[in-house]
């Protein structure tokens, strides 16, 4: 699991890549404390590679998105697969993030 972030001017890109599993999650958690830093802009996280999420992974997006909101900021979801739009339908996180 990798993720690069990219900041603009008026928003931080995550670009996530492999599998956020629970392994990955705990990998990639400071990372994601990173990104709850930039919470108080627009932070949006680029799914184009990322080919599996576990409740682990849905987790930090929750935390990203309750810090997002605690400070007026607000996370897009981008470019998710069919498989990973599943999951977010399950979870009823397709209603809580503004999917692109």
């Amino acid at each position: 699991m990798t993720i690069n972030i990219e900041k603009t001017n008026d928003m931080t890109i995550a670009h996530l890549a492999g599998r956020l599993d629970t392994p990955a999650s705990t990998e990639v958690a400071p990372t994601f404390e990173q990104l709850n830093d930039a919470a108080n802009g627009i932070v949006v996280l680029d799914c184009t590679e990322l080919v599996y999420i576990s409740s682990s992974g849905l987790r930090l997006f929750l935390a990203l998105r309750k810090a997002s909101a605690a400070k007026g900021g607000k996370v897009i979801v981008r470019n998710i697969s069919n498989s990973i739009r599943q999951v977010f339908m399950m979870t009823g996180f397709l209603n809580l993030f503004e999917i692109e």
